[in-house]
């Protein structure tokens, strides 16, 4: 029997798509959509479906779509007539996943929760496999997957305490939801109790370790690299990785800090979201720093204060940085807590 607050979600996703298309157009305009590929956000694909089996894997942003390259990689040799369907909800991850996906793949933006939109999706891909990675759960999507027979895993499962707290309020709809995977395999232990908390198979679900952690690194524009390495020799220079609003208060405060014992010193800022480069740069000067932009071509030079590289996700420089010669990774320190 489903959950009342599952029937109300599902209830409400069927009437849904008006406003939900309208939100998403509101989300296109502030640079939050891509809107040359709206229509894959509301079920409708522009990519034939590729002939033979389809598996479909769905992943929220970019490090957790980067995280299934290795299982997409085993997928093929395992069964190289086998196509590969990635969806994402971010322009980000589109832009990360166009650079890095096989050719034998496919990247679509993932359609949004309403009937319409996951009906049209599911119509026209009608994968073999679906995998979701992490906890990115939609219950109309997932709930529409299921029915229609289609096997259903979930890899790389991650739920913190805060979210089991709060699935914890719809326990009904929560365990109907986890109980849809054939297979679970979860990051870790904690997972794993949390999971069978919720109400999933104890027997579906084990212990498999984290993905990201086996990731390669992504290449990088050597040349760049080699240019900038060039333009910082000899200063003091530290990387704020994949920061969120409000987190460039803190790296603020933190260079200003930093400054007065080490003079030149020049910090490189990579938000998470791109599309956030002209706030965060009138954010920067509005505090008194100068600023130069990779986005527009702009190389730091001995009088810049902040670096802001909102292109992806740093490509060189998270290279550079691996390889210590910064000082501090304000933005890459683990999992972001939920």
């Amino acid at each position: 029997m489903i959950s009342p607050a599952l029937a109300g979600y599902l209830a409400a996703s069927r009437v849904a798509g008006p406003i939900a298309g309208w939100l998403v157009q509101r989300r296109a305009a502030r640079g939050r959509e891509d809107l040359a590929r709206l229509c894959e956000r509301l079920g409708e694909a522009r990519v034939a479906r590729p002939a033979g089996r389809l598996v479909w894997l769905h992943a929220a942003s970019v490090g957790e779509a980067q995280s299934v390259l290795p299982l997409i990689s085993e997928i093929r040799v395992q069964a190289p007539d086998i196509s590969c369907l990635v969806t994402t909800g971010t322009v980000t991850s589109a832009r990360r996943m166009a650079d890095l996906l096989p050719r034998s793949s496919i990247h679509q933006f993932a359609p949004i929760d309403t009937a319409v939109a996951v009906r049209g999706f599911l119509d026209h891909w009608r994968p073999d496999l679906a995998i979701w990675v992490e906890s990115e759960f939609w219950p109309r999507l997932m709930t529409a997957t299921a029915r229609r027979g289609m096997p259903m895993m979930l890899v790389n499962a991650r739920i913190s305490a805060r979210s089991a707290r709060r699935w914890g309020w719809l326990p009904g709809m929560a365990s109907t939801l986890v109980r849809l995977f054939s297979r679970i395999v979860t990051q870790d232990a904690a997972t794993v109790d949390r999971l069978v908390e919720m109400g999933a198979n104890p027997k579906c679900v084990r212990e498999g370790g984290n993905l990201k952690a086996i990731t390669p690194m992504p290449d990088c524009d050597a040349v760049e690299l080699a240019r900038l390495r060039e333009l910082l020799a000899g200063r003091p220079v530290w990387l704020a990785a994949s920061t969120h609003e409000p987190e460039e208060h803190t790296v603020v405060a933190a260079h200003r800090d930093v400054a007065q014992s080490s003079p030149g010193l020049l910090t490189i800022l990579a938000p998470r979201h791109p599309e956030r480069g002209n706030e965060i740069a009138a954010l920067l000067t509005g505090k008194g720093l100068s600023v130069a932009r990779r986005s527009l071509g702009e190389m730091p030079d001995s009088e810049t204060n902040v670096w802001v590289s909102a292109r992806g996700r740093g490509d060189g420089l998270m290279k550079f940085s691996q390889e210590g010669e910064f000082l501090w990774d304000f933005g890459h320190r683990g999992p972001r807590p939920e």
